[in-house]
């Protein structure tokens, strides 16, 4: 079977944009939830977000695809592909076009109906950001587009692995968007899913989430290409799987029957055991039921090990960011194998003893790391796992 590793990485997030300035950040602890200031957040649960500020933005196209296009520029670029390479492309969106979305029913209200809220319209549709990406980055092979929840940017990991195996394309641009609009996180907010305090993963006070927004991509590439034009590995993608709880739309099933699903086949399409994970990238989203959850998954899973490893979650200091939360948390853990550190779980102060693993609370930790599972889950039941390993 033909090996599949990530040579480009790129990534837009509140942190800030470009892999080093957001992994830097990380590993310093800080944060980029702040108030909303692009729009008014008035009647939400929160006003508090993951907002990306001082980006170069253009009137052409939507805050969402925007944010794509530029971290799948910087991983094109930080790959070196040359010129020609034919590459596939899988795009993970939640919301699609959502400030668009906003914009297009202002002008249904207002009666403005002409060629330009046509054009809304276009830029709101899920398949709308893959096409620029597609045009922008001549990406000449096998196109998808992926929602599956909060479980899009992994899943999109998992069906490029897959293209690269089935011998579709030598190379895969992987990504994950969305943005933050008032539509969007009302509903979330009427869902009651957002916390009206801070995000804090597994600790006792927990009481919901909060979002963000951005992009991450992952340029996915098979191994003997990358190695035959001298690229640099930065990771390799050992095996995936997606799943669905099949439970109820908002909540997991309460023993984590379906991620403990999702991990142990994501396990067995990598061909190793629970023994060989050293760090688990968590959902960890700070929600009353989940993180519990979650904690149960990891333990029937793992096992021992699982108390033996650190698992923490990147959403206090990055938000939520949705479809792009599983390509976000993937490329922070490759980021963890590659310099040997694991970024912390900020707001961890008082632990839940239902959450008795070791996240990491407050300061990032070296440590030996060679393999990694990050775990992605969302609305509807739906999960994802992805495992990934150190490139020796």
């Amino acid at each position: 079977m033909r090996r599949v590793v990530v040579t480009g990485m790129g990534v837009v997030s509140c942190l800030g944009s470009g892999v080093d300035t957001v992994w830097q950040a990380l590993l310093a602890g800080k944060s980029g939830l702040a108030p909303m200031t692009r729009w008014d957040p008035a009647g939400l649960r929160n006003a508090k977000m993951g907002e990306v500020r001082d980006f170069p933005w253009d009137d052409e196209h939507d805050e969402a695809s925007q944010f794509a296009l530029h971290a799948a520029a910087q991983a094109l670029d930080h790959a070196g592909l040359p010129a020609g390479t034919p590459v596939g492309l899988v795009s993970s969106t939640n919301f699609g076009g959502a400030a668009s979305w906003d914009q297009y029913l202002a002008c249904l209200q207002a009666g403005a109906i002409d060629a330009e809220t046509a054009e809304l319209f276009r830029e709101f549709t899920y398949s709308r950001t893959a096409e620029l990406l597609a045009a922008r980055f001549a990406l000449t092979e096998p196109h998808r587009v992926l929602s599956l929840s909060c479980s899009s940017g992994t899943a999109a990991l998992g069906l490029g692995m897959d293209l690269i195996r089935l011998g579709k394309a030598p190379a895969v641009l992987c990504e994950g968007h969305d943005s933050l609009a008032f539509s969007s996180m009302a509903g979330l907010s009427i869902l009651r899913t957002i916390t009206n305090d801070e995000l804090r993963p597994f600790d006792v006070r927990r009481s919901g989430t909060l979002f963000g927004e951005g992009a991450a991509a992952l340029l996915l590439e098979e191994a003997e290409h990358a190695q035959a034009r001298g690229a640099t590995i930065l990771a390799e993608v050992m095996g995936y799987a997606v799943n669905n709880n099949t439970y109820h739309l908002t909540a997991p099933d309460k023993e984590g029957e379906g991620i403990v699903a999702v991990l142990q086949a994501a396990l067995d399409d990598a061909g190793i055991s629970g023994a060989e994970i050293d760090y688990v990238n968590a959902h960890g989203t700070g929600t009353a039921y989940f993180d519990v959850t979650e904690t149960k998954a990891v333990k029937t899973t793992l096992g021992a090990r699982a108390y033996a490893i650190p698992m923490s979650s990147i959403k206090p200091a990055i938000g939520h960011m949705m479809a792009a939360a599983g390509s976000v948390e993937a490329l922070v853990t490759i980021c963890a194998l590659g310099a040997g550190i694991v970024p912390p779980t900020l707001n961890l102060e008082q632990p839940d003893p239902a959450c008795d693993l070791d996240y990491v609370p407050g300061q990032a930790r070296a440590i030996t790391l060679r393999t990694a599972l990050s775990i992605s889950s969302g609305i509807g039941g739906n999960n994802a796992a992805i495992v990934l390993r150190k490139w020796a």
